[in-house]
């Protein structure tokens, strides 16, 4: 049981898939970091200066309208039961921003990587496999 679990440990694709989950918890941050400090503010200028965190809809009636954030993270320690729609708005926002950051990255290296494939044709053994493939295909 040890050395198959020492196998599958030392799988390359086990290591591949440690490295993307740390390297996409540091990025998670830094896009959270960018979305909260730098894109929405310019929502908020645009939205009249609505800060989407202090927005809550107070099922028990205990906290009044205007509270800070602080007062908001008090009562949600304290149980008050409080919809918090403003945050949802918030981290939807940061979704989207993610996905679209994610996008271009995933665009920008897919075409890297076809202008690196279209640089370097493959090995003619790869290539004489292809044809054969090929033929294979349209005798189907």
């Amino acid at each position: 049981m040890w050395s198959e679990f020492k196998a599958f440990i030392a799988r390359g694709n086990m290591l591949d898939l440690a490295i993307g989950v740390i390297i996409g918890a540091a990025f998670g941050k830094i896009i959270t970091t960018f979305t909260e400090g730098i894109i929405m503010p310019f929502v908020g200028l645009i939205t009249g200066g609505i800060d989407f965190k202090t927005k809550y809809w107070d099922i028990s009636g205990k906290i009044g309208p205007g509270a800070t954030p602080e007062q908001i993270d008090a009562a949600i320690k304290a149980g008050a039961p409080l919809v918090r729609y403003g945050q949802l708005i918030s981290d939807i926002i940061t979704f989207l921003i993610v996905g679209l950051v994610m996008f271009v990255i995933a665009k920008l290296a897919m075409d890297y990587f076809a202008r690196l494939a279209a640089n370097n044709p493959p090995p003619p053994q790869e290539a004489l496999l292809a044809e054969i493939r090929d033929l294979l295909k349209a005798k189907a």
